[in-house]
């Protein structure tokens, strides 16, 4: 330990001595470890990202939507007449209860249709998003309820008035009272509220990539209440079918949306199931709507576990960059501390006159190669977090600095400075005491 203190007290004083040749040195590393630990925070941030916005979507989840096509669309390219239609049902409940009972690696179904229109209570008016949806819907997104009961069998069987709402239409409908019992009006049925969801973050980022809501502004109802009370699009009255065949006769009425479902998500019970499910289902509801691909299938967390796998790439190549950096601040002070040695000859000489061995000498430079990349390797730290801060703030980029990359790069500073310092100090300790008493 007295050796130690000694040569940190000889490093320090050589490092006083030459301050401005100190930071210069020290430069590399500092930036090295700044950018490390900055590259590491925008990669944590985009792993952290992606895993939340799985989180939103739900894992093993596949996401059936209903496509709508334009008259242009159903035109035929050549002649710009219009193909003879095909019947199709159209995304319907029947849809979801058929994949649940015929394809063995489906755990779960959600159906959803969205109905926008306006809620009121107590003076209040408010345009809302009322949502249709059966009991799995809440395990599937990972919701919590905060106070309440998600909808009984019997509620989601027979289509009773009753709802669960959002914590933000709790805080806007319900301010200063527990809203568990009371009534809220949604266009012209009053519904009963029997439960409240715990609020879910979600950024603005979340919504526009996702193509999802935000599910704390929603009222959601039973999905049989939603196609009893609000909105049934697979019940055509007589007139409006002879509405809709004149409306075939005319180009400028657009199609309607003749789908009973908004969305269909299926959960499959293992992600080695995902592909093959996705491919069954695929050629189950194409036969069920008689050749009519009148739907889009996607799996989000493949897609944003691709999208993760490029960002760590790009990460990956940032990384080696920084990691490049910090080498060239060690050959850096490898360079410095050869310099150092040859105008230190005499200093070596008196050492080892006075009875100095050669690993004190050794131990003398290794010490001030790593003073000075710790050092280095310590403002870097602090640039690091710093760069991490104003990344996120200024380019809206999520950035985490955790501990363990603090440690790494401060770690690796250190191997640097031992590294790179060893040749230096080998040099110093070679040196001919005579002829170094006698250098001038």
């Amino acid at each position: 330990m007295q050796k130690l203190l000694f040569n940190l007290i000889l490093a320090k004083d050589s490092i006083m001595a030459n301050k401005t040749r100190a930071m210069l040195t020290a430069l590399g590393i500092i930036f090295g470890v700044a950018a490390v630990i900055s590259m590491l925070a925008i990669g944590n941030g985009a792993q952290q990202e992606i895993l939340n916005q799985i989180k939103l979507v739900g894992v093993n989840n596949i996401v059936i939507n209903p496509i709508v096509k334009t008259k242009e669309e159903y035109s035929n390219g050549k002649s710009g007449k219009r193909d003879k239609e095909k019947f199709s049902p159209g995304l319907s409940l029947q849809d979801a209860k058929s994949l649940v009972e015929v394809i063995p690696s489906v755990k779960m179904v959600s159906p959803e249709v969205v109905y926008e229109t306006f809620a009121v209570r107590s003076g209040i008016m408010e345009d809302i998003k009322l949502v249709g949806v059966n009991a799995n819907f809440f395990d599937l997104y990972s919701f919590k309820l905060g106070k309440g009961r998600i909808f009984s069998e019997n509620q989601a069987i027979a289509g009773k008035a009753v709802c669960i709402i959002g914590n933000r239409v709790k805080s806007k409908f319900f301010k200063r009272e527990s809203p568990l019992g009371k009534w809220i009006k949604c266009g012209e049925i009053w519904l009963k509220v029997i439960g409240i969801l715990k609020s879910k973050q979600i950024s603005e980022n979340a919504i526009k990539n996702l193509n999802i809501r935000d599910y704390n502004k929603d009222i959601y109802v039973p999905v049989q209440t939603m196609l009893i009370r609000f909105k049934n699009r697979a019940l055509i009255s007589n007139l409006k079918a002879s509405n809709n065949r004149n409306d075939e006769e005319s180009k400028d009425v657009k199609p309607k949306n003749y789908h009973q479902l908004d969305k269909l998500v299926v959960q499959v019970k293992e992600t080695s199931f995902l592909s093959s499910t996705t491919e069954v289902i695929s050629r189950m509801l194409k036969r069920r709507h008689y050749g009519v691909q009148d739907f889009e299938i996607s799996v989000p967390e493949m897609l944003l576990k691709q999208q993760q796998k490029t960002k760590d790439i790009f990460n990956i190549v940032l990384g080696a960059i920084a990691g490049i950096s910090l080498v060239v601040g060690g050959i850096g002070i490898m360079n410095i501390m050869l310099a150092s040695v040859l105008e230190r000859i005499k200093e070596i000489g008196i050492r080892l006159s006075i009875g100095a061995r050669k690993e004190d000498i050794v131990y003398q430079f290794l010490t001030e190669s790593v003073l000075i990349s710790l050092t280095g390797g310590l403002i870097g730290v602090v640039l690091g977090v710093v760069l991490a801060y104003v990344v996120e703030h200024v380019f809206e980029i999520k950035t985490i600095v955790t501990s363990a990359s603090v440690i790494i790069a401060f770690g690796v500073s250190a191997a640097v400075g031992l590294i790179f310092g060893i040749m230096p100090a080998k040099r110093a300790a070679e040196q001919d005491p005579v002829v170094s008493l006698r250098h001038e």
